[in-house]
């Protein structure tokens, strides 16, 4: 028997589709359920993910938010047939180890991407090691990130930064409004990698960073960010509607 968990964010059209759809299917707790299914935007997909990661039960979402583009569409009807014919696709987040100007180290996951970002009016300097390996020895810019394949099209795009497709074993390196090299178009980087931020000048020119626009840690000296194949995230799509599909969309909007 399909035991579905319902969860909402807090925006009223999915609290109301929530109120429906466990209405009509029954809603579970998330401990005793086989399916999640998410209602919401995009940011409450990751804020999902994030918070049953421990479950293991695959995530079927519906759009409830603005964009959508880890969702399904929003129908009432016939929930029991779609999830039945869902295909699924596994991710797997990065791993943020930042360590702050006061020796405190911080961790966190991302699924779609671990930025820094200038955290006053002055540009960062930065300096990336790949590996081990000093690939950069400055980057001037109001920050960087490192993006997975899922999270590609996310803030890595509006930075200008390629999209990934969902299979291709890559992530991506991109600068944001990138000063000294000018003409920098980031990188491409296997995702076994390890890839390490230096923050040069910190007091002068602090850094903060983030992990999916969360666990936000200010004042940083150094990140190390990594892939985490051990941790996967199961998400539920329509055929024909699934990740890889809409990435490669998206390249002919």
């Amino acid at each position: 028997m399909t035991k579905i968990a319902f969860l909402a964010s807090a925006a009223d059209v999915a609290q109301a589709a929530k109120r429906t759809l466990a209405d009509a299917y029954g809603d579970h707790d998330p401990e005793d359920a086989n399916v999640i299914v998410a209602l919401g935007g995009d940011g409450f997909m990751l804020q999902t993910l994030h918070g049953m990661q421990h479950l293991d039960t695959p995530v079927y979402g519906m759009n409830r938010g603005t964009v959508g583009f880890m969702m399904n569409e929003y129908a009432p009807d016939g929930l029991i047939e779609r999830l039945d014919e869902a295909e699924e696709e596994v991710i797997h987040p990065l791993a943020m180890q930042a360590t702050t100007s006061a020796g405190d180290v911080h961790d966190g996951l991302a699924i779609n991407e671990v930025s820094l970002l200038r955290q006053g009016p002055q540009v960062a300097k930065l300096r990336i090691s790949v590996d081990g390996r000093v690939r950069m020895e400055e980057l001037v810019a109001d920050g960087a990130l490192v993006s997975t394949p899922a999270g590609s099209t996310a803030y890595n795009y509006s930075a200008h930064g390629p999209i990934l497709p969902i299979g291709s074993g890559v992530l991506a390196l991109t600068a944001m409004s990138a000063f000294r090299p000018r003409r920098w178009r980031g990188a491409l980087l296997p995702a076994r990698a390890e890839v390490r931020f230096d923050v040069l000048e910190h007091e002068k020119r602090p850094v903060m960073a983030e992990a999916d626009s969360r666990n936000s840690v200010r004042d940083v000296l150094e990140v190390i960010i990594r892939s985490k194949p051990e941790i996967r995230h199961r998400l539920l799509f329509d055929p024909g509607h699934g990740l890889e599909e809409r990435l490669i969309r998206e390249q002919f909007v």
